[in-house]
C-alpha cells in the first residue's frame, strides 16, 4: 500500500511548460475513492456547460497582456499614446479592441499618422488590431501571462464528469485559442468550444456570443453557467438569462454586479474553499 501511494505522489509532476498534463491528472483522479467519485456524479448531474469569459477569468490579461501589446504596437507604428493602467481600465468600459482605440480617439483626437477619412481609419484600426493580437500572442508563448488560481483544478473536474466547454471572448479568436491550447496544453483545448467577438454581430453586453455558444453547442441555458469578471460580461450573461458567476479581476474590484448568482475573488485552487462544479450547479436557475 505505501509504494502505491508514493507511486502516485511521484506522477503527479509538473512539466516544464508550466502546466500539468490532462492525463497526469486523471491518472490522480482515478486514485480517488469510488465514494468520492459517485458523491461528485450525482451532486454535478444538472450541470451541462460552463462557458468561461477569456480575459480577466481564464488570466488576468488585460493590464499586463493586451494593455501592454497595444502600447507596443502603437510604438511601433509611431503613434505616441501610450495607455497607462488608470487609462486602459477606463477605456476597458468599451468591449473589443478596435472599438476600444476607436472611442480612445474619438475622445482625445486621432493621431496625424492615422488617414482622416473614415474607411482608412478603421483599415489602419484593424491592421494595428491584428498587430496588437501577434504581441500578445508572443507574450503568452513565453510564458509571461499566467492562468489565474483554480483555473484548471476546475476544468479538469469539468472534463472527469463530462460537463461541456466553451470560452465566450470579446477577444479575437486565435488569441483566444492560443492562450487556451499555450496554458492548458492540446488535451485540455481540445475539450474547448471557442466563440469569440469577430464571429457575433453585437458584442458583450449584448448577449450575442453566449446565444450563438448555446446554439451550436445544443445546449439547454437552465443547465449552464457563465463565469466572467467584469459588469459588461455579467450584462451579457443576465442578457442572455444564464446564471452568472462572478470572479472579480485587478481592474473590475469596484464594478457594479448586481445580478451575479455568486462573487468569488478568485477560483481558488483548493476545492475545499474554492468554486466547484457543486458550487456551479448550486447557482443554476
Amino acid at each position: 500500500m505505501i509504494t502505491t501511494a508514493l507511486l502516485l505522489v511521484a506522477v503527479l509532476v509538473v512539466p516544464t511548460n508550466g502546466f500539468t498534463s490532462l492525463s497526469t491528472t486523471m491518472k490522480h483522479n482515478n486514485a480517488n475513492s469510488m465514494m468520492s467519485d459517485t458523491a461528485l456524479s450525482a451532486g454535478t448531474s444538472s450541470l451541462e456547460a460552463i462557458l468561461f469569459d477569456c480575459d480577466g477569468v481564464l488570466a488576468d490579461t488585460e493590464r499586463d497582456g493586451h494593455r501592454l501589446a497595444f502600447n507596443q504596437a502603437f510604438e511601433e507604428n509611431e503613434i505616441s499614446d501610450v495607455w497607462d493602467v488608470e487609462r486602459y481600465g477606463v477605456l476597458l468600459e468599451t468591449g473589443g479592441g478596435k472599438e476600444r482605440m476607436t472611442a480612445h480617439w474619438n475622445e482625445v483626437g486621432w493621431p496625424e499618422v492615422i488617414p482622416a477619412d473614415e474607411e482608412s481609419r478603421q483599415e489602419k484600426v484593424k491592421e494595428l488590431h491584428l498587430r496588437k493580437t501577434a504581441i500578445f500572442m508572443e507574450l503568452i508563448d513565453a510564458g509571461k501571462i499566467p492562468l489565474r488560481p483554480g483555473v484548471l483544478r476546475i476544468i479538469d473536474e469539468a472534463i472527469a464528469n463530462d460537463v461541456r466547454l466553451a470560452v465566450c471572448s470579446t477577444s479575437n479568436e486565435k488569441a483566444v485559442s492560443n492562450l487556451v491550447s499555450t496554458l492548458m496544453g492540446s488535451e485540455r483545448a481540445a475539450k474547448f468550444q471557442i466563440f469569440a467577438g469577430d464571429m457575433v454581430q453585437a458584442k458583450k453586453p449584448a448577449p450575442d456570443v453566449y446565444n450563438m455558444a448555446v446554439d451550436a453547442m445544443g445546449l439547454d441555458k437552465s443547465k449552464c453557467a457563465v463565469v466572467e469578471d467584469t459588469h459588461i460580461g455579467l450584462g451579457a450573461a443576465k442578457a442572455a438569462g444564464i446564471s452568472c458567476l462572478v470572479t472579480i479581476s485587478s481592474y473590475s474590484a469596484n464594478e457594479d454586479f448586481t445580478g451575479a448568482a455568486k462573487i468569488v475573488d478568485e477560483l481558488g485552487d483548493d476545492p475545499t474553499t474554492g468554486v466547484t462544479l457543486e458550487t456551479l450547479t448550486s447557482l443554476l436557475k
